[in-house]
């Protein structure tokens, strides 16, 4: 058996930090299986997942909470295909996985040999890079041309931006060691760090981005998805004051306590094309990845602003809005600080109160974001409403223990929660797949949020369709109690009945809701979660507290809803923004 280099890549994995592994079983991979199984760092610590969409997931979401590489590792053949959903997912979400995936030896490729596949650059423009792990390494340089493979890909997986890397591993018979014999860790093994730095903005294009900004007119920043950041939380703060600046962010933002404008999907789906042009930047800002709001894509993309700054330190920029115009590479929270730096606080509030242009607008981000919060309070006041799934969210959202990780799925889940924001001053931090935005993981994706940070509560909003179609992201041993599911059974994909285009179609019922008669009981009961089936204002109120309660340990909440009835519901909810807001 000559796998030494095999081997010794659960000891670089471990010299790197790396500390989440998450297999699915296969005996090809068990060399890759075994390395990792019985190394001191890792035992006790790994995870076994079956069902490689799910592990795959999984690891994504155990990476989302604790922003470190997870390693995955699966046999040949078409298990590494299954990791494909997630690969890409984490690729533009700039998640860092490393994917280890067993192959046959080179020379058996496309010969009719069992679970044999074209496995090289299995993922193709989906992963960072893909690199074939040498199928002989007994001489020195294949060992040294091994660890080099493997070094460089863990360094990949975390540089600006982060995201997934495939490893192929072809691997020859026997797999197995004979009885007694041990797996041996080589302690000189290669280990190349890379140490990313922290660019500030040289002085003179300071100087350049304050002379625009001083002369720019209206200026707007948009905070897409990111993950929590306390520092640059804090830099945006004292930019946004120190320059009197709006900034619009969606729920998947996190921005924090920033006063930021949040409520930009009700206003702008009603203001008039003359109150938009009010909010019209003549320099746009924009940080972070995607948008949920598509409403205020339109806006800005209708707007074409003068001047379109992207702030990110590295990798490929998208041109979202068709109005880029500079990148600048730094990571944001730099570009804030640096910026608000360079000004008082009196001299930006005297420029603010002076726009550029004829006349100051009428309409300001404040007083749009404002005038939606209340008309949001009002219609839901309202008496008379029937039982219906975007009141249930909204309910369900306000009862949110503090401190929680909250996972709307993909479908009607995530705009819902974007419409109605998060309670304040509970410090939520929100986790969505917004990279591809499929619902294929968004169980087991929070799944892999509650085993990263068992302490913390992780809450998945999601709709039935995504929650039966990840079924298996349960289909594992290891505990969850701080995991609850809001659950909102429709039976069938009920957001067709709330877009244009499927909901006037006389094949809605049969080809695009696909109505479906499957409840959570049973999954419940197998995978030994306590479930709370609700079907009214009352029962959902009486079972909130009991749900969220820490003691309850993890639980399913199934809202039963009428798909008529809630797009009924919506429906009147986007007719009363019209008239509110035209």
């Amino acid at each position: 058996m000559n796998n030494q280099a095999v081997f010794n890549i659960a000891e670089i994995c471990a010299r790197h930090g790396i500390t989440d592994v998450i297999l699915s079983p296969g005996s090809r991979s068990a060399p890759l299986t075994l390395a990792f199984a019985r190394h001191p760092a890792y035992r006790g610590k790994l995870r076994v997942v079956p069902d490689e969409r799910a592990a795959a997931f999984i690891g994504l979401g155990i990476a989302q909470a604790t922003r470190r590489p997870v390693v995955l590792v699966c046999t040949s053949g078409t298990a590494g295909l299954n990791y494909a959903p997630a690969v890409a997912e984490a690729f533009f979400q700039q998640i860092p996985l490393l994917i280890l995936t067993a192959d046959r030896p080179p020379e058996w490729i496309d010969q009719l040999d069992g679970q044999t596949i074209r496995q090289r650059n299995l993922y193709g423009a989906h992963a960072k890079a893909a690199f074939d792990f040498p199928a002989d390494t007994t001489h020195p340089d294949a060992k040294w041309h091994a660890e080099r493979i493997i070094n460089e890909a863990i360094n990949l997986t975390q540089a600006v931006s982060a995201g997934p890397v495939q490893v192929n591993i072809p691997l020859r018979e026997p797999f197995y060691p004979k009885p007694g014999e041990e797996i041996v860790y080589e302690q000189d093994v290669k280990i190349v760090r890379d140490d990313h730095a922290n660019t500030i903005l040289p002085p003179a294009e300071i100087l350049d981005l304050r002379r625009q900004l001083r002369t720019a007119g209206r200026v707007l920043v948009v905070a897409g998805q990111q993950a929590e950041n306390p520092t640059l939380t804090a830099a945006l703060y004292e930019f946004a004051e120190v320059r009197q600046v709006p900034v619009v962010a969606d729920t998947i933002a996190n921005v924090g306590n920033v006063p930021a404008v949040r409520r930009q999907d009700i206003f702008l789906a009603g203001l008039s094309k003359e109150q938009k042009a009010d909010l019209r930047p003549d320099l746009l800002i924009t940080f972070g990845q995607s948008l949920i709001s598509k409403a205020l894509k339109l806006f800005l993309r209708d707007a074409a602003p003068a001047e379109h700054w992207h702030l990110q330190p590295a990798g490929e920029v998208a041109d979202t809005f068709r109005s880029l115009t500079r990148i600048v590479r730094v990571q944001p929270a730099v570009f804030f600080q640096q910026l608000a730096a360079f000004e008082t606080k009196d001299y930006d509030r005297a420029a603010a109160s002076s726009p550029t242009g004829p006349t100051a607008p009428t309409l300001t981000w404040q007083q749009a974001d404002a005038a939606a919060a209340q008309f949001l309070s009002n219609f839901f006041a309202a008496d008379g409403q029937p039982f219906n799934e975007f009141s249930a969210i909204r309910q369900a959202l306000a009862a949110l223990p503090d401190g929680t990780a909250l996972h709307p799925a993909n479908s009607m889940a995530v705009r819902y929660a974007n419409i109605l924001g998060l309670p304040k001053g509970r410090q939520i931090e929100v986790f969505a797949n917004r990279g591809t935005s499929g619902i294929d993981g968004c169980n087991s994706t929070a799944v892999g949020a509650a085993l990263a940070q068992p302490e913390r509560p992780v809450v998945l909003l999601t709709g039935d369709v995504a929650f039966f179609y990840d079924r298996n992201a349960f289909w594992h041993k290891y505990p969850t109690p701080n995991l609850r599911v809001v659950l909102f059974n429709n039976h069938g994909g009920g957001i067709f009945r709330l877009i244009d285009g499927p909901r006037q179609q006389p094949e809605l019922d049969e080809f695009f809701e696909t109505t479906q008669a499957l409840t959570a009981e049973n999954l419940c009961r197998d995978f030994s979660l306590r479930y709370f089936p609700v079907s009214s204002f009352v029962e959902l109120n009486a079972a909130l507290p009991v749900f969220f309660a820490a003691e309850t340990g993890a639980a399913v909440l199934e809202v039963f809803t009428d798909s008529r009835t809630n797009a009924a519901f919506f429906e009147e909810y986007r007719a009363a923004v019209r008239q509110a807001f035209s």
